[in-house]
């Protein structure tokens, strides 16, 4: 059989399509993220999708995500582009450019949003996806730590998955960053010919990488390597002391990774990952993370101010809720539907369809349907809660039969007080 019209074109590899059977909870989820992050005082920020590429290709900047997997182009106007692969480097780089650093006072910042890494797609993995995530920029106070990993571990609490955690850990100041690379070069190079290819070129641009890879993560010098807690100093272990103290005190439970470095070279002093028990999640537990950074707001061109942040990927919180069957409120339903049978009644649906809208009712009709039988059958498709009859009884007696759908009750209101009906009966 001969196709008519176009060639069917499908998605890009790596992305997907929200439907609208599906967006509600989509839209449920950016809804509770909001609330929780305006008790926390944060505000929202939103930045382009796309940057000019040094924002996220910086020279102290070796991460995978940044080396391998963004999304560069040139424009018409041959400026070099990337389609943002995180949220905070574009973050800082509003936060610069729009000097909010001039208001004197820790700015807390949030954003929701899609981001782009060109990766193997996989379960609650895509090449577009979208983040929620913080920044809270302008203090070095330990007790921020605390309040930051609070907010992310009360979200996951309150979405209701169980066995809630942080994993945290310390990278340490600067010196210390510095002492432990050298520990790890020292580690990894009687071992470099065993190495990846990636991993012998991380041995001498960044070797914390090596301790991030998929492919040699087995490898024994990986598996034996020291940790950042192996070479912190005075100061960035009284630091750390100081965040698990606040965490104690706001009864968050964690436990220390002595491994974790996260995945992104900004990152000093603390770091931490937010975990649940989920059912056939197996080790991939974790729904997101951050940590403190020192110098990205100078490296984009700021003043010399710290910060700390995370991020969620919002599809792996949707599965996670779904692998523990934690629901959501049921997809929005109609209050009132209008069934109406002939050029007059529907004038006069028309009217109470608009009439409702304007009094909070959620109502609709069949635009397609012109006879009695199919506008109903989609009225009760709809799940509407109320039904409107309208035909020539009801327009020659100004009156609406109303149908309620749970109950199969019919009664014949005055049109004049159809709407007030059900609004009272809805308790609205």
């Amino acid at each position: 059989m001969k196709k008519q019209g176009g060639t069917m074109i499908n998605k890009a590899k790596g992305t997907y399509d929200v439907l609208p059977n599906e967006s509600f909870k989509w839209a449920l989820l950016e809804e509770k993220a909001r609330k929780l992050l305006t008790l926390f005082g944060y505000k929202e920020i939103r930045t382009p999708i796309f940057e000019y590429s040094e924002v996220f290709h910086r020279e102290n900047e070796q991460s995978d995500m940044v080396t391998k997997e963004t999304y560069d182009f040139f424009d018409k106007g041959d400026r070099q582009l990337t389609l943002r692969p995180e949220g905070t480097a574009g973050v800082i780089r509003s936060f610069v450019e729009n000097k909010l650093y001039v208001q004197n006072h820790l700015s807390k910042l949030y954003y929701i949003g899609p981001n782009f890494r060109y990766e193997r797609p996989q379960k609650g993995r895509f090449r577009q996806f979208m983040q929620f995530g913080v920044e809270a920029v302008g203090s070095n106070d330990p007790a921020l730590d605390a309040e930051v990993i609070g907010l992310a571990y009360s979200f996951i609490k309150e979405l209701g998955l169980k066995g809630v955690k942080v994993r945290i850990n310390s990278l340490g100041d600067n010196d210390s960053r510095l002492a432990f690379k050298e520990a790890l070069t020292n580690h990894f190079s009687p071992h470099s010919e065993t190495l990846c290819s990636d991993c012998k070129h991380r041995l001498d641009k960044n070797p914390l990488r090596i301790l991030d890879c998929k492919v040699d993560q087995k490898h024994e010098a990986v598996v034996n390597a020291p940790t950042p807690q192996d070479h912190l100093n005075a100061v960035s272990r009284a630091y750390f002391q100081s965040v698990l103290n606040y965490l104690d005190s706001a009864d968050i439970v964690y436990e220390i990774a002595p491994k974790l470095v996260r995945g992104l070279d900004y990152y000093t002093h603390t770091v931490f990952e937010i975990e649940a028990d989920i059912e056939g999640f197996g080790a991939q537990n974790v729904l997101g993370g951050g940590g403190r950074y020192q110098s990205l707001v100078k490296e984009l061109g700021g003043p010399d101010l710290p910060g700390i942040g995370f991020a969620f990927g919002m599809e792996r919180l949707l599965l996670a809720m779904e692998a523990e069957e934690i629901g959501f409120a049921d997809e929005s339903k109609p209050d009132v539907f209008m069934v109406a049978v002939g050029q007059q009644a529907r004038i006069e649906a028309i009217k109470l369809l608009f009439e409702a809208r304007r009094n909070q009712l959620v109502a609709d009709m069949d635009f397609n349907g012109t006879n009695f039988k199919s506008q109903f059958k989609a009225a009760l498709k709809s799940n509407a809660k109320y039904v409107f009859i309208l035909g020539d009884d009801e327009i020659n007696t100004k009156t609406v039969s109303i149908k309620n759908t749970e109950t199969q009750e019919q009664e014949q209101v005055p049109s004049k007080i159809a709407i007030r009906t059900i609004r009272s009966r809805l308790g609205k």
